[in-house]
């Protein structure tokens, strides 16, 4: 098998997936572990993977409870080293086994170290995998795609039954955002990503994750603002940030090679505290082009790009990283609790104001 860049760069190496070719956006990958949960994230549809970390598939693949989706939304897979003996008591089938059964090719031998070092210098870069010698395969760019429409869920759900509704909007959700979000005062209505939730009963908003270009939203953004009219609290989480800002009047631009790791810093611009984040995102806020009623949260220490937007007012925030990790630290983890106390409070006024 091989990987070819467009710019003719090749790579070869042992297929141990499924014998399908496949095309995307080859991204790279410096987390340590996680590969499970990093080929399940929604966010890297339309995208090849390949693992900085020269160990991949030594833990095997758990049962589904800790994917991050209901399968494998990776395009394809590249690593330097493919562990075929695994070992870990929740192991239930190989690596190579669940890429086969997905129909999901992946690729080991690969001087993954020279590719990254490529990536850094030219940017993300269309690829293929293929298995035959001849075939050179077809580069097509997914970001020209709705790749949201392609893994939002299809219709709403509801979890729980709580009295504070939360409309979780899924832009290709990770599926700790739902469990990090679940309280026994809670109610999480589980929306597609184009569905108008603007005449619902809800307390507060939170928007997902996801892959591809967020110009692409154009529903998302269109309801977030006339949701936005109503003044409730609202969370963005990566893809959810870009979707906001732009719903706010900002822009947002392509990062040339993505942050997608479990050790990125963000400096917190109100207590300059420094937090390890978990991220997957190849898309940012452009600070300079936010409104004067909103403000820069946080920011990334390694190449000051924005990681963090928040309303001087109002209850609406967004953070670029995965404060639910999986994998990676739960440093920022309070994050769900500052706004699901946001909806505690918001609901003792409104008692208050109907008491009076």
């Amino acid at each position: 098998m091989k990987l070819t860049l467009k710019d003719g760069a090749m790579f070869e190496g042992e297929s141990f997936g499924a014998n399908v070719s496949a095309a995307g956006e080859v991204v790279f990958n410096t987390g340590m572990v996680g590969y499970v949960e990093s080929l399940s994230d929604p966010s890297y549809a339309g995208q090849i993977l390949v693992f900085s970390y020269p160990l991949v598939g030594n833990y095997g693949v758990p049962d589904r409870k800790h994917f991050e989706s209901a399968k494998i939304q990776a395009a394809g897979l590249v690593v330097a080293e493919y562990s075929e003996n695994y070992s870990h008591r929740d192991a239930r089938e190989s690596l190579s086994e669940w890429l086969k059964r997905s129909k999901v090719p992946a690729i080991t031998g690969v001087d993954t170290r020279a590719l990254t070092k490529k990536l850094r210098e030219h940017g993300v870069m269309l690829g293929c995998l293929t298995n035959s010698k001849s075939d050179k395969g077809a580069f097509t760019d997914p970001n020209e795609k709705n790749l949201v429409a392609r893994v939002s869920i299809k219709k709403p759900e509801t979890h729980g039954n709580g009295l504070a509704t939360i409309i979780l909007v899924d832009c290709g959700m990770k599926e700790n955002i739902l469990r990090s979000l679940m309280r026994h005062e809670t109610k999480v209505v589980r929306v597609p990503w184009d569905y108008d939730f603007t005449n619902d009963k809800y307390d507060g908003i939170v928007i997902s994750n996801g892959p591809g270009d967020p110009q692409q939203c154009e529903e998302t953004i269109a309801n977030l603002k006339r949701a936005m009219i109503g003044g409730k609290p609202i969370l963005g989480i990566c893809l959810g940030t870009q979707l906001l800002a732009l719903s706010a009047g900002a822009t947002t631009y392509k990062l040339k090679y993505g942050h997608r790791s479990q050790n990125q810093p963000c400096i917190d611009s109100e207590t300059r505290r420094c937090y390890i984040t978990s991220q997957n995102h190849g898309y940012a806020v452009d600070a300079k082009s936010l409104p004067s009623d909103w403000k820069v949260w946080f920011t990334n220490a390694n190449d000051g790009s924005v990681e963090g937007i928040k309303h001087r007012t109002k209850p609406w925030r967004a953070v670029q990283f995965h404060p639910e990790a999986r994998p990676g630290p739960t440093d920022t983890a309070w994050i769900f609790e500052e706004f699901l106390n946001e909806i505690r409070n918001s609901k003792s006024e409104i008692r208050k104001n109907t008491e009076i």
